[in-house]
């Protein structure tokens, strides 16, 4: 499975971003699509997760009400919409794939990895 992110960007504190995870090799449908994030200096923490097999979602506290995970089975995307953003998003967004039951906020979980896409929220 080959991991292809997109959609970062600059943009002021308050505006939206929707960002793109999309797959390229296997099938997704045992899969769990996770957005995952690493700011300068800090440790890459989870965001959010998606199972593709019953649709279930998880999210981290810091973006629960402002974040949105989807997936679009045809295009093989996962999509993370953005909305109020604020300063402390800004990171490089890195979106990960494994083989799990339910989705988890472990990254050592996680077999596949993107290459990531920088997120810059200004004040």
């Amino acid at each position: 499975v080959q991991l292809q992110a997109s959609g970062g960007g600059l943009v002021q504190g308050g505006d939206s971003l929707r960002l793109s995870c999309a797959a390229s090799g296997r099938t997704f449908s045992t899969y769990v699509t996770a957005w995952f994030r690493q700011a300068l200096g800090k440790r890459r923490e989870y965001v959010s997760a998606i199972n593709w097999s019953d649709d279930t979602t998880g999210y981290a506290d810091s973006v629960k009400g402002r974040f949105t995970i989807s997936r679009d089975n045809a295009k093989k995307t996962v999509y993370l919409q953005m909305n109020s953003l604020k300063p402390d998003d800004t990171a490089v967004y890195y979106c990960a794939s494994g083989i799990l039951a339910r989705v988890s906020d472990l990254p050592a979980l996680y077999d596949y990895w993107g290459q990531g896409t920088q997120v810059t929220v200004s004040s």
